[in-house]
């Protein structure tokens, strides 16, 4: 059986039953099976789990996506997470019995399809890119929805897909093949967004951070606090444990607390073993010790 894993974003993080929409248009697949999602009302984002056969989670996704397209309006959309499209970002991440090859062929068709059938514009990114500037999707997304009507007249920015005009209500989005990658946010015990901006400048890679962290301060005003909101792109180079240690060292420079953190989506079962095993010290230990791990390897092995 081959598994392939997809984690798209949505730009609704405030109506529910918008969001419900959405996934029910997935939930009608026989092999494709919601594994989690989440809304955030600060990000005004929804981040979507699915797990399933190539084509059917395929096939899940653009339906997904032309429903998305029908409820998100991004010219009322306001938020604290940059976005570019009401789907804003479609990954593919092989799983089980697939290869990363396969995951960028899937995204190919798919983004021709959204590109061809609902008229929006598509940029293939990390290892679907087309040209080196586009893996990186901070830099398709920079301008967000608003700047892109100019940003697309720049023969550099044509889409991989669909029409070189952004669509009006739904933008553009990114789609693309990656390995795993971890949400992790730092909710820190203050109001002062500069604060978050400095810590978060101080751990992302492009100003001399952790080679894989990808990170931003973000006010989330309904808490009255702040967050350091990242991106862990490999998190077996820049560990969870590692990126959390250096943030606490840094909110202490300004005598500000780490209130707590919080993983959005889900996370590979090594990142959380890795996690513990530095906290509490725990020597010769790994997934082979976990009781759910060995009860599955015994009966379906």
């Amino acid at each position: 059986m081959k598994l392939v894993e997809s984690v798209p974003n949505f730009s609704e993080g405030r109506d529910e039953e918008k969001v419900i929409k959405i996934i029910e248009a997935a939930q009608k697949y026989e092999k494709v099976k919601i594994l989690d999602w989440s809304m955030d009302h600060d990000h005004n984002r929804s981040v979507v789990t699915l797990i399933g056969e190539p084509n059917e989670i395929e096939n899940a996704l653009f339906d997904m996506v032309k429903v998305a397209t029908e409820l998100i309006d991004l010219r009322t959309h306001k938020g604290e997470h940059p976005r570019m499209g009401a789907t804003d970002v479609i990954p593919f991440i092989p799983v089980m019995n697939t290869k990363m090859e396969e995951c960028i062929e899937i995204s190919k068709r798919l983004g021709e399809r959204i590109g061809n059938e609902l008229n929006i514009p598509v940029y293939l990114y990390e290892k679907s890119a087309t040209s080196p500037e586009r893996e990186n999707l901070s830099k398709i997304r920079k301008g967000e929805f608003e700047g892109f009507f100019e940003k697309i007249k720049d023969p550099k920015w044509k889409p991989d897909y669909g029409p070189s005009e952004v669509h009006p209500s739904a933008g553009v989005v990114a789609v693309g093949a990656r390995e795993y990658l971890i949400a992790f946010n730092v909710n820190l015990g203050t109001d002062n967004i500069e604060i978050a901006d400095k810590i978060a400048k101080a751990v992302r890679h492009i100003s001399g951070g952790f080679r894989y962290v990808k990170a931003m301060g973000v006010e989330l005003k309904e808490k009255g606090i702040v967050q350091v909101s990242m991106n862990l792109t490999n998190y077996k180079k820049s560990p969870i444990f590692r990126v959390f240690e250096a943030i606490k060292r840094e909110a202490q420079r300004y005598g500000v607390p780490v209130i707590n953190s919080e993983i959005i989506g889900m996370i590979p079962l090594k990142a959380a073993i890795e996690a513990m095993k530095w906290y509490i010290q725990l020597d010769d230990f790994d997934e082979s010790r976990v009781i759910e791990n060995k009860i599955l390897n015994t009966f379906f092995e």
